[in-house]
Order: structure tokens, then C-alpha cells, then sequence
């Protein structure tokens, strides 16, 4: 269990910065504190890092970037970006530490290619829920596996050095809150401590911990928790403890397109370019448009906790050949087809006349006709037309928003206002851009701050030793 300690012990090695986590944030902290000249030490519980980046889809929304230019994409900017995450949160999230993310995401992403060697591509063929322009950058592969690959591999060409099978438990604090050592579990049970001038968690947020879920955001703790196990919540206790400022503990990203039972994230893309959603009644419920976080709610209210994605020929090549996803999906036999709308019913079991008039209507509106009851707007894409496909899914937890407070160079802030001393966070262990609540989750928020925080928490920890 996490624990705070303030009985200072005898250190088996001490380094300038000792990071909690080997995610996407914990390597661009390490990186970024390496290049600045400090030693730096990765503490990493797993065997092989991994942790909520390698679940994700790897895609990262950054402004202004030359990346961005090298397809067109002139005129983003940090407060547009701005603007459209306090836009998603209904104005509900830190406008400073939204502004924050928005300034800093773009130098990062071009520091990780130029520094690291990550090489990042814009994806311009459909625009996720929320943003204005084409900002959503991903490495050549286009999963979050990949990502994770290429900053570890950046890591050790940078001779930084990473533990593994190293679970943090214990943060050593002198009384005016500085951190000066970790006490970390071995898998034999033994306990090495290891001293620090400077502490950054990178260690994620409580997805991973049913009975902070169940408290903090109820509204999810009967879908599927689609992170890593390893995301317990320990910043957040440590944070308690040492009388830091919590903020939007209620704040979590959910998505509503998780293949069931397989386990599987069918990319939001399918929506975007003309998917529906409809429920074991054949029956839609929703504006789709709305986002994937939001949805997961609305999926789990659905019986069965369950709704099916319905789609055509056009769709499905168009995943086959952008998503790794959605292949592994296909493979596993997910995917559910009929060159009619009868015959598709018969393979998903969903009833035959209630499918055929929401398919039907969903036709007609693409024209033109009528006005959809949900509120979508489904001129902007092509109409269905068969052979249909379809996979059923269901709404999931992939990690929570809320956390620790910063100061702009990343150091935890006290309830009071003031920072603590050496102690920095980023990425989930820190409070994201997403506000209070679900629907606040603008897509790519978590690596978003994984690596925009990240960046910061590096730099300014490096500069304090």
C-alpha cells in the first residue's frame, strides 16, 4: 500500500531525478531531464514497461506543429486548441492548465522528433469529435504499442536507466514535504530505497482501483476497465497525504467501442465517417457525433450493458486499412457481416424489421430527408449501403482525468497554493484538461498531458538539482 514516511533512511543509491512510471509521460520526463544534464533513474512495477500507453490508440493532439504544415494544416494554434478543450468541457476545465497543455504540446513534439527520433504523422483523413483542425499526430504504426516502443528504445539509446519489476510504495518526506527517497518492492520481497534531489510520478491515475472508481465516479464502475492494472491511485494517496491539491477526481476518459467480449478498441473513426449505433432492439439511442468518452455511459444504460456498431463495405475497408485495431478485431472474429440487412441481422441476432428502419431511416437522412431525433447530422457522410458489417461492443473505463495540481513547471501544489518543495507530476498522476466529468474528454487529452507534462515535469526537475 502507499505510504508516507518521514523517518529519512539510509539509501542504497541516490540520483538527481527519480521518476515513478515508464508510460509515455515517465520516458519524455526521463529523456528530457537526460538532456539537461541530470542522472536520472526510471523506476518502472512491471517486467516490461507498457501501462496505459500501450492500451491507447498512440494518437497525440498537438497545434502548430511543423508536422501539421507538412500537410497544409497552416492555421492551428495553441488558443484555438485551447479553445476547443475548454469547449468539450463546457468551459468545466482549468483554463490554466488547459492553456498550459495547449502551449506546450507542440515544442515537445517536435523536441521528442528532434531529440528522440520519434517520427510523427498527422492524421488528416477525419477530424475526432471536438477539434477544429487536423492536429492529431501518431507514429507511422498507428498504435499506442508503438509509441511506447519507440520512446523505451529512445530511453536506452540515451543510456537512462530503467528498473523494472520495481513497485514504489513508500515516499521518504522530510516535514516540509521535500521528497528524499523511494522505497521500492522487489519481487523476492525485499525493499531497496533509492534517494532523489527530485521526484516526478508519472505513475498514472485509479483506474486500476475499483473502490476509488466506485467512489469517485460510480457512473462507470459497472462497465469494463479497458487500462492498466497497475494504475492504483498511489499518486493520488501520496498526494493526500502530503496535503496537495486534488482537482477533478471525477473526471475520467470512458469510449463506447470496445469489441465484447474480445476486448478490442474499435477506432471512433468509424463514426465519424457514417457508422451508427444501435442497441440489442436494433434501435438507435444517440448522437454518435457527441464523442467516445461520453458514449460509454450511454452504452452501458443500453441491455446487456452492450450496443452494436453498424456499418458498410466502405467503412470497413476504410478501418482495415488505417487501424491495426480494428485487423486484430477482424482476426478474432469480431466482425459480424450480411450482404443484406436480414442476413446481417441474422448474424448479430439484433431484430430483423427494427435494424432494417433504422437503417432505412439513417438513409434517408443522409439525403437529406427529415431531421434525426438525436441531433446528428448525417449529410456530412456518405449513406449506408449494404454489404453491412457489424461488432458488438460495450462502454469501458480507460483512465481517470483528475489528480494532482501543478504549477506550471510541473511541481505539485499544495491546497494552499504554495508548491511542494521537489515534487513534480505529470501525465494521469496529475490533474488533466478534461474537467469534472466525462463528457469533458476531448480526444487524445490522456497523452496529451502524458506528454506535454511530461516535457515540463523533465526539464524543471533536471534544473532544480
Amino acid at each position: 500500500m502507499p505510504a508516507i514516511s518521514h523517518d529519512i533512511p539510509v539509501t542504497d543509491f541516490t540520483t538527481d531525478v527519480l521518476i515513478i512510471g515508464a508510460g509515455a509521460s515517465g520516458l519524455t520526463a526521463a529523456l528530457a531531464a537526460a538532456e539537461s544534464g541530470a542522472q536520472v533513474v526510471v523506476l518502472e512495477r512491471d517486467a516490461s514497461p507498457s501501462g496505459s500507453t500501450s492500451m491507447s490508440s498512440g494518437f497525440v493532439p498537438a497545434p502548430a506543429t511543423r508536422f501539421q504544415a507538412a500537410i497544409g494544416v497552416t492555421d492551428d494554434t495553441p488558443d484555438l486548441f485551447c479553445a476547443d478543450l475548454m469547449a468539450k468541457s463546457y468551459g468545466k476545465s482549468d483554463a490554466r492548465l488547459a492553456r498550459l497543455a495547449a502551449q506546450t504540446i507542440g515544442p515537445a513534439m517536435e523536441w521528442l522528433a528532434d531529440s528522440a527520433g520519434v517520427e510523427w504523422h498527422v492524421l488528416d483523413d477525419f477530424l475526432y469529435p471536438g477539434h477544429a483542425r487536423h492536429r492529431m499526430h501518431a507514429v507511422p504504426e498507428k498504435t499506442g504499442a508503438a509509441l511506447e516502443a519507440r520512446l523505451l528504445a529512445a530511453v536506452i539509446a540515451a543510456d537512462i536507466a530503467l528498473v523494472t519489476d520495481a513497485l514504489a510504495e513508500t515516499l521518504y518526506v522530510d516535514t516540509d514535504g521535500k521528497a528524499h527517497a523511494v522505497g521500492v518492492m522487489r519481487p523476492d520481497g525485499t525493499c531497496e530505497v533509492i534517494g532523489c534531489k527530485t521526484l516526478i510520478l508519472a505513475c498514472n491515475g485509479y483506474g486500476g482501483n475499483a473502490q476509488m472508481v466506485a467512489e469517485h465516479i460510480p457512473q462507470i464502475a459497472g462497465g469494463e476497465y479497458y487500462g492498466h492494472a497497475g494504475n492504483t491511485g498511489h499518486a493520488v494517496a501520496w498526494g493526500q497525504a502530503l496535503g496537495a491539491e486534488l482537482k477533478h477526481l471525477s473526471g475520467y476518459q470512458g469510449h463506447g467501442s470496445l469489441a465484447h467480449p474480445h476486448g478490442i478498441l474499435i477506432s471512433w473513426a468509424l463514426m465519424m465517417q457514417g457508422a451508427i449505433q444501435v442497441n440489442s432492439d436494433g434501435r438507435r439511442f444517440s448522437n454518435e457525433m457527441g464523442g467516445y468518452s461520453e458514449q460509454a455511459v450511454k452504452v452501458i444504460d443500453q441491455t446487456g450493458r452492450v450496443a452494436w456498431n453498424i456499418y458498410d463495405q466502405a467503412r470497413h475497408d476504410f478501418a482495415v486499412a488505417g487501424f491495426p485495431d480494428y485487423r486484430e478485431a477482424v482476426a478474432a472474429g469480431a466482425i459480424k457481416t450480411g450482404a443484406t440487412v436480414a442476413e446481417l441481422a441474422a448474424a448479430t441476432g439484433l431484430p430483423e424489421a427494427a435494424l432494417a428502419a433504422t437503417i432505412t431511416e439513417v438513409q434517408a437522412l443522409a439525403k437529406g430527408d427529415g431531421t434525426d431525433a438525436q441531433g446528428r447530422d448525417f449529410t456530412v457522410t456518405p449513406p449506408l449501403s449494404g454489404p453491412f458489417f457489424a461488432v458488438k461492443v460495450t462502454g469501458a473505463l480507460f483512465h481517470t482525468q483528475g489528480g494532482l495540481v501543478i504549477a506550471d513547471d510541473a511541481r505539485v501544489m499544495r491546497a494552499d497554493g504554495t508548491t511542494l518543495p521537489n515534487l513534480f507530476a505529470s501525465g494521469g498522476a496529475a490533474c488533466g484538461v478534461s474537467g469534472p466529468a466525462v463528457e469533458g474528454y476531448l480526444s487524445g487529452n490522456g497523452l496529451l498531458t502524458a506528454i506535454a507534462f511530461g516535457y515540463l515535469a523533465g526539464r524543471h526537475a533536471a534544473a532544480q538539482t
